[in-house]
């Protein structure tokens, strides 16, 4: 996700960050070079450098640093970004579970009633497009059961 403008607000101590589709806010307190009243930020501006995906920082005593959209995502806890960071985790261990597996590759597409484009898509870690259905179904024909945990957010 690429961000269109980043804009330091030091009355809110926190960045406001603009994506094509959202508004967030990245407080000072997460940041690696922290910003104090004697060296306040300076200069915020979308970097280039990371693809318009992180922006950098630049405090008055001339240190800087740097943020990714990931760390923001993260941070404000955005739906879109836990739902592919599951995918992201599914897809890693059914690709693990399939060099493992005693089944043939045939055989797992067979039991899926699929195509092997299809399976070879959603062994694709960075395809985003493909369900938590599906992996869940692929999983089940790999002989795994997956519990989903809920529970209290560690400090």
């Amino acid at each position: 996700m690429k961000i269109r403008r980043v804009k330091a607000n030091n009355r809110r101590k926190a960045f406001e960050v603009t994506t094509a589709t959202k508004r967030l806010i990245f407080p000072f307190a997460r940041l690696e070079v922290q910003p104090t009243p004697k060296d306040p930020i300076v200069t915020a501006f979308v970097d280039k450098e990371l693809g318009s995906e992180g922006f950098t920082y630049v405090l008055h005593s001339g240190r800087e640093g740097t943020v990714h959209v990931e760390d923001v995502l993260e941070y404000n806890q955005d739906p879109d970004h836990l739902r592919d960071l599951l995918l992201y985790r599914l897809t890693l261990e059914a690709q693990k579970r399939i060099a493992h597996t005693p089944l043939a590759r045939r055989e797992i597409i067979r039991r899926l009633g699929t195509s092997p484009a299809q399976l070879y898509r959603l062994l694709d870690q960075t395809n985003y497009h493909k369900s938590i259905d599906q992996l869940l179904r692929l999983l089940q024909v790999l002989d795994c059961d997956v519990d989903l945990v809920v529970r209290e957010k560690s400090a």
